[in-house]
């Protein structure tokens, strides 16, 4: 009753921001306005911190109430929860980081407004997994210097996370910088066709000066279930895109009072091909949505071993065992197949129903004005993020051999092949 209880609350305190939200989304996409505000809206309401314990001033919505509440603001504005995306992640990362003082401080910054966005890819000569990007030490003074690609978020965000080489070791490291740090150039040129409002752009670091105190050894390598959750705020927006399409061809039939010659209706809501058209999407959109809250379950199970895993030899756990440690990489492997399993449906389903939309309304439906293609838009923007041809063959890998499934993606220049 109380888990019921605490998931009706949370749905019913973000409701009237995501209904705020989705009033203008259409004309913000359509005119490329960037929703500074919107991201203000969910940062007032707490919605930042929607992971966050309730001890340390967080709503502590577990792993699918968290996931429910994403498609939800996917559905009333898509670009929302990718800019989120890395801040959502990081927020994950500290719940299953070893209890102490660093985890309790950001976590309690978070709790506060606290937003971090991304910095990690680039389009640089750098190889496969490596980074152009510097961290390097002079005279005591740690600096970052280098250009980063598909920022997402960080010119919305207070703190960015950027991944970079150590010059003394060749390590790859994780930097949390100031947003506002000088020397930091966050840049507004993301020209995708969809998702226009994610401020996935580049951001360029010259001499910034950083705390060492926010330098961390990357374990990008090391399997995780955050691989999965990663994958899934993706999903998760995926499928609120289906939603706004299924609201949005509905609404569209209902008021339409146009009908076909060869129709069989008084009213394209009356004409049972036009019935059949909506009761299809509304099934796709279900079956996406099913399958990604049915993967954010196993995310969950894996998030709260990790949780009980980092705390092992404080006063709240036992210590560890050889059997914790098999049932965590049970659990981190469950977690990846079935977030690769949503990955290999959730795409296509979303994909049929924003195209289907367009069988409801004839040639109006494709008005400008109107802007509907921005679902589809949105959605193949998307579903192009970790291209599903490599994880359907990772999981197929791994389910004949054992050992395939990809918890690291990476970019960067191929090593040559050569023939003889």
């Amino acid at each position: 009753m109380a888990a019921a209880e605490h998931r009706r609350d949370l749905h019913a305190r973000f409701a009237p921001v995501f209904a705020r939200i989705a009033a203008e989304s259409a004309t913000r996409e359509a005119e490329r306005t960037l929703p500074f505000d919107q991201v203000e809206w969910l940062r007032e309401t707490g919605f930042l911190a929607v992971q966050v314990p309730v001890e340390f001033g967080g709503l502590g919505a577990t792993t699918v109430e968290f996931f429910e509440l994403l498609i939800a603001l996917a559905e009333a504005d898509s670009n929302l929860p990718q800019l989120l995306r890395a801040h959502f992640t990081t927020v994950e990362s500290w719940l299953v980081r070893e209890p102490g003082e660093r985890r309790e401080f950001w976590l309690r910054q978070i709790a506060g407004g606290a937003m971090f966005g991304n910095a990690t890819h680039e389009r640089s000569a750098a190889a496969v997994g490596t980074y152009q990007t510097a961290l390097s030490r002079e005279n005591g003074r740690a600096r970052l210097d280098g250009t980063k690609h598909y920022s997402t978020g960080s010119i919305y965000a207070d703190w960015i996370l950027v991944t970079a080489t150590d010059a003394e070791t060749g390590e790859q490291v994780s930097v949390t910088v100031a947003a506002d740090a000088v020397g930091v150039d966050r840049r507004d040129d993301w020209d995708g066709f969809g998702q226009r409002l994610t401020g996935s752009g580049t951001t360029v670091f010259t001499d910034v000066t950083i705390d060492p105190e926010h330098i961390d050894v990357a374990h990008a390598s090391t399997p995780s279930h955050i691989t999965g959750f990663l994958e899934l705020v993706l999903l998760a927006s995926i499928a609120g895109v289906g939603r706004a399409a299924l609201r949005d061809a509905r609404d569209f039939v209902a008021s339409r009072t146009r009908v076909y010659s060869q129709g069989v209706g008084t009213s394209a809501r009356e004409d049972p091909l036009v019935q059949q058209v909506i009761g299809q999407i509304s099934g796709l959109v279900f079956a996406a949505e099913s399958a990604v809250l049915a993967a954010a379950a196993v995310v969950g199970e894996a998030s709260d071993l990790a949780q009980l895993e980092a705390a092992r030899g404080t006063a709240t756990a036992p210590e560890l065992t050889p059997e914790s440690v098999r049932e965590s990489t049970r659990a981190i492997r469950a977690a990846e197949t079935a977030a690769v399993r949503a990955q290999l449906q959730v795409p296509d389903l979303v994909l049929r129903a924003t195209t289907a939309l367009f069988e409801v309304g004839g040639a109006s439906a494709t008005a400008r004005e109107r802007n509907l293609d921005r679902h589809w838009r949105n959605a193949r923007v998307l579903s192009s993020h970790n291209p599903v041809i490599y994880q359907a063959r990772a999981l197929g890998d791994d389910l004949l051999n054992g050992d395939g499934l990809l918890f690291t993606w990476a970019t960067g220049e191929g090593t040559p092949t050569t023939t003889t």
